[in-house]
């Protein structure tokens, strides 16, 4: 028999043209990896596609449907900031930096000496770590402005629009209609570029000290603060209060969790 692993063209796009069987042994339920893989030809008649006998999946076959799969993704060249590039899953950090906020409150709270009204002012922000996958963008905090690495703590953001758990409130927010290197600017305006009208539920137990995230905010703004005091942050745990006996979050569980 022979077995086919080419595109067939058609008029009407892709014809179905093979299909692969994963087979594994039975007993350990928790075991998913296949023992063995095989590739069949799919015969087409009146009654519909019938797989046909297969022959045992080599690296070839995998070689020819990676390529033939990959044809719509156009190679990009990576940014020194890139961490991870995958079809899935985008992550990348950025440095400290002072950047001009956007405060709208909706209830402001008293005393506050320059983000009472709405304003656009320059902040310190840390640095950030971003989580980009096809169902939203995690946000996170770092405690020093350098590359991480896959053991590296990260903290919560102290970004209004940042849930507990990490993930960007995107309310009327544009999203960006694709994942690659090319939409990571978009991500950023996203997060930094956007109104903040008030910390989401549980916000103010991510930071340390007598006041909350929005004064944290409002005593940056009005002494001209040009560091972020990272120390205020609190390690990332996506409830409002982390148990004191658990382990760090680390970039590679973040990672490893958003594939």
């Amino acid at each position: 028999m022979t077995v086919s692993t080419q595109f067939e063209a058609t008029t009407g796009g892709l014809a179905l043209q093979s299909a692969i069987l994963l087979y594994r042994t039975s007993g350990r339920s928790g075991d998913i990896a296949p023992a063995f893989a095989s590739i069949h030809a799919v015969e087409h008649g009146d009654g519909g596609p019938v797989i046909a006998a297969g022959s045992p999946l080599t690296r070839q076959h995998l070689r020819r449907w990676t390529e033939a799969l990959g044809r719509n993704a156009p190679p990009e060249i990576l940014p020194d900031n890139v961490l991870v590039a995958h079809p899935d899953v985008l992550a990348w950090w950025v440095p400290e930096q002072v950047r001009p906020a956007y405060f709208h409150l909706e209830r402001p709270l008293k005393d506050l000496k320059a983000i009472a009204k709405r304003c656009i002012v320059p902040v310190p922000y840390p640095a950030h770590l971003f989580i980009a996958t096809r169902k939203g963008l995690g946000v996170y905090a770092l405690a020093k402005s350098e590359r991480p690495g896959a053991d590296t703590v990260v903290l919560h953001s102290p970004v209004l629009n940042v849930f507990v758990d990490g993930k960007l409130c995107w309310g009327n927010i544009a999203k960006p209609k694709k994942l690659s290197v090319a939409s990571m600017a978009e991500y950023e305006r996203a997060v930094f570029d956007s109104w903040s009208t008030h910390p989401n539920a549980g916000q103010d137990q991510t930071v340390a000290g007598k006041t909350g995230l929005v004064r944290l905010w409002d005593d940056l703004a009005a002494r001209g603060a040009r560091r972020f005091p990272v120390s205020r942050l609190k390690p990332f745990h996506p409830v409002p209060h982390r148990p004191a006996n658990l382990a760090p979050v680390t970039v590679a569980q973040l990672i490893a969790k958003a594939v």
